[in-house]
């Protein structure tokens, strides 16, 4: 495994501030800590749900999220991804169990009982400095633990690498996306044997067009995995729903927000070599 990749602890300062100083709820700025009741009960019951982008890039495998990129749940991806709130990682990692519950059920119907691999998208080497901690392994490996508590075999793994920078995703339309994000995503130097006798579902935090997945696909495709599945956190409104109805608040443009993970995945807007979604 590349050392500059692997998922590390956060900082020690902001492990220690998110422990002594947990001040208002990262979901709603609530008081009472740095998740509140009624936020971690709106995690806790989150349904998984397919979800489709709109329009799908070509590759992208069927897509299960456990809610919504809104409300509450933004400003609690936005904490533990870019201020290190690792008390965080628990209750997303559950919501995100629930995804990969429900992607499983569906798409791995008639398969053979064999364990789960979840692969997570990974983050910039740059990113994971910057952080100190790679979110999407860490929320992963929770998800893989609930599993195995409700009687699902799994574990998570990260076999994925990124392999050259990609430029800014911010106001780039499907095409230019999927050229962007070619060959960006490769499996990590002898993982491809690991991946072998396991049903593989892809995790990331967030999906909004799908790029980033069907690239994550595309990339375990190369070394003969099946990928049937994925699942993240939540979707954002530029998508179809189960019912495969376009959402009506959908745009040709893409997210453009300022305070939207992928605008900032090494601390620095616009000039980001990580991944967009």
């Amino acid at each position: 495994m590349d050392p500059a990749a692997a998922p590390r602890p956060a900082r020690p300062l902001d492990a220690l501030l998110d422990l002594l100083l947990p001040g208002r709820c990262a979901g709603c700025g609530s008081d009472g800590g740095q998740l509140c009741t009624r936020c971690r009960a709106a995690l806790e019951t989150a349904p998984g749900h397919p979800v489709r982008p709109d329009p799908p890039p070509p590759g992208l495998p069927p897509v299960y999220a456990a809610t919504e990129y809104a409300g509450p749940v933004r400003g609690l991806l936005l904490a533990h991804k870019e201020r290190g709130a690792l008390r965080l990682a628990d209750p997303l990692g559950r919501a995100l169990a629930t995804a990969v519950h429900a992607a499983a059920a569906d798409g791995l119907t008639g398969r053979a009982p064999i364990p789960l691999l979840l692969v997570p998208v990974p983050s910039a080497r740059r990113a994971v400095r910057a952080r100190g901690h790679d979110p999407v392994h860490r929320l992963a490996r929770v998800a893989a633990r609930e599993l195995r508590r409700a009687g699902v075999p799994g574990r998570a793994a990260a076999v994925l690498r990124p392999v050259r920078p990609v430029a800014d995703q911010a106001g780039l339309g499907a095409a230019d996306r999927r050229r962007n994000l070619a060959g960006a995503l490769a499996v990590r130097p002898g993982a491809a044997a690991g991946l072998r006798h396991r049903q593989v579902v892809l995790v990331d935090d967030l999906v909004t067009t799908g790029a980033t997945l069907a690239e994550a696909a595309r990339a375990l495709g190369a070394v003969g995995a099946q990928v049937p599945v994925a699942a993240t956190v939540a979707a954002t409104a530029r998508r179809t729903g189960g019912t495969g109805r376009p959402d009506r608040n959908r745009t040709d443009r893409t997210r453009t927000d300022r305070n939207h993970p992928d605008r900032n995945r090494t601390g620095h807007a616009r000039r980001d070599h990580a991944r967009p979604r």
